[in-house]
């Protein structure tokens, strides 16, 4: 299944002046040393514009149907979607979900999310979306990244074309979070509220990201890089804090990476080429994170595959 680079392409229909599309286009960016100083101009400039940019995302995902039709669950490899479904209907069958989850590292997971041959309509889409011109807020609260933008609804200035958000949701509450709670037990209740972001590395741009921690209880890194786009460099350290133990790491295209925040990480310098991931974190109301809960605490099956009831929050961690 591929697209033509006519399909890929960002839609060309004429957009009528008085259109919300039109008006997100011309727009003036807050610059970029505004947005690293923080300035109160650039919170305004987000607010102000909210339900603009909402509905030039709206218009634009309506004019690019040939590229939202795409962005389905069908998108998901497709052992991870079958086990996931059969989990959902009957969670006594979740080890066949944690079965395609290999620990790494102690606390570290990888696997398949995405299907490697299916990866390139998720990138077309988001192509067309670096190109549609509405305004975009890059993730500046761990680095100004220029190619990076938000992903979640309760962030200013996120990416609120409806086939992504409903893609962006369906990730969270069916794959994530159960997945998160089957490996990471603890985290039962601290998984209410969902966040999310791009970022790309790239060679004599945003490079590399020093060791820190996520406010997250779980973080979920997705490479969507696409089979054969090579880079060079940009390994993810994990650092053990009881050993002192450092492990590089390098994941494959499609590949998601699943751990608890407070794990340290750390990405290496690129060197060549660009490296592009999804990062997504769960955390609970208020951006509360386990802290001193046992790490056995283990709720049953039944409740791990659950939605929670509770209504979004407007706390971001940035």
């Amino acid at each position: 299944m591929s697209l033509s680079k006519t399909q890929i392409a960002t839609s060309d229909k004429v957009v009528a002046n008085n259109s919300a599309l039109q008006q997100a286009r011309v727009l003036a960016l807050p610059s970029r040393n505004e947005m690293l100083k923080r300035a109160p101009s650039v919170q305004r400039f987000w607010d102000s514009n909210r339900v603009l940019l909402e509905n030039a995302w709206q218009e634009w995902d309506e004019l690019n149907k040939q590229l939202a039709e795409w962005v389905t669950e069908n998108l998901i490899s497709e052992p991870l979607r079958n086990a996931v479904a059969l989990a959902w209907e009957d969670p006594a069958r979740e080890q066949a979900v944690a079965n395609l989850w290999e620990e790494v590292l102690p606390g570290v997971y990888q696997a398949q999310l995405f299907d490697v041959e299916k990866l390139h309509l998720l990138r077309a889409y988001l192509n067309g979306v670096a190109d549609a011109g509405i305004p975009l807020r890059p993730p500046y609260g761990i680095a100004l990244n220029r190619n990076g933008s938000m992903l979640d609804a309760r962030s200013e200035g996120y990416l609120a074309a409806p086939a992504f958000q409903e893609f962006y949701n369906l990730i969270m509450d069916k794959y994530m979070r159960p997945i998160s709670r089957m490996l990471f037990p603890e985290i039962m209740g601290f998984d209410t509220q969902t966040f999310g972001f791009s970022i790309q590395y790239q060679e004599g741009m945003d490079t590399s990201l020093r060791p820190h921690t996520d406010a997250s209880a779980a973080t979920m890194n997705v490479n969507l890089n696409l089979p054969g786009e090579t880079f060079k460099g940009s390994e993810v350290d994990f650092f053990n804090q009881e050993t002192g133990k450092v492990t590089r790491t390098v994941f494959a295209p499609g590949v998601a990476m699943l751990h608890r925040g407070s794990v340290p990480h750390a990405a290496q310098p690129i060197t060549g080429g660009s490296r592009t991931n999804m990062v997504l974190w769960l955390y609970g109301d208020s951006m509360q994170i386990p802290r001193g809960v046992s790490l056995t605490s283990k709720a049953d099956a039944k409740s791990r595959w659950t939605v929670p009831s509770n209504p979004k929050d407007s706390f971001a961690p940035f």
